[in-house]
C-alpha cells in the first residue's frame, strides 16, 4: 500500500512539484509517445493526490471541484509510474481521490475523461461510460461518471 497526500498547489514543495511534473512526463509524453502541453494551467486550480511508497512518488492524480474543469468534480491525470504498476496502486490513489472529492468538496458526483482500455479499471469503482469512444491526443478515451 502506498501513502497518499493531498495538498492544494500553493502547499506543494518544490520537491513534490518536480516528482509530479517529472512523473506526469515520464508516463504520458515518454511511455505514451503524446507530444502534448501537460503544463496546462490548471494545475493551480486543483488539489493534488500523491501516492508515495517509500519516499518515492510512484501514483498521482489531481482533482477539481465542480466548474473546475468540467460541469461535474473530477479526476485527471491518473498516473503509476511504470515499475510500480503490478503492485496496483492505481486502486489505492483512486480511493484517495474519490474520498478527497467526497471529503474536501463536499460533491459526490465524478466525470472523469479515462483512456477507453482503462474502462474495467473505471467501472471497478462505480464508473459508468457516459459517451462514445473519442481521441484525445490521439489515444481513445471514453467519458465516464460516478454517481452515489
Amino acid at each position: 500500500m502506498i501513502s497518499c497526500t493531498i495538498k492544494y498547489f500553493n502547499e506543494l514543495n518544490i520537491h513534490e512539484l518536480y516528482a509530479l511534473l517529472q512523473l506526469r512526463s515520464e508516463v504520458f509524453v515518454v511511455e505514451q509517445d503524446c507530444v502534448y502541453q501537460d503544463i496546462d494551467g490548471k494545475d493551480n486550480k486543483a488539489l493534488h493526490v500523491l501516492g508515495f511508497k517509500q519516499n518515492e512518488l510512484v501514483a498521482y492524480t489531481r482533482i477539481f471541484r465542480s466548474g473546475d474543469y468540467f460541469e461535474q468534480a473530477s479526476i485527471g491525470r491518473v498516473i503509476v509510474k511504470e515499475t510500480e504498476r503490478k503492485h496496483k496502486y492505481g486502486y489505492d490513489i483512486m480511493n484517495a481521490s474519490i474520498h478527497a472529492i467526497n471529503d474536501e468538496f463536499n460533491e459526490h458526483i465524478i466525470k472523469i475523461s479515462a483512456q477507453k482500455h482503462l474502462e474495467s479499471f473505471y467501472n471497478s469503482f462505480g464508473f459508468e461510460t457516459v459517451s462514445e469512444p473519442y481521441l484525445e491526443d490521439g489515444i481513445p478515451h471514453i467519458g465516464m461518471l460516478l454517481k452515489p
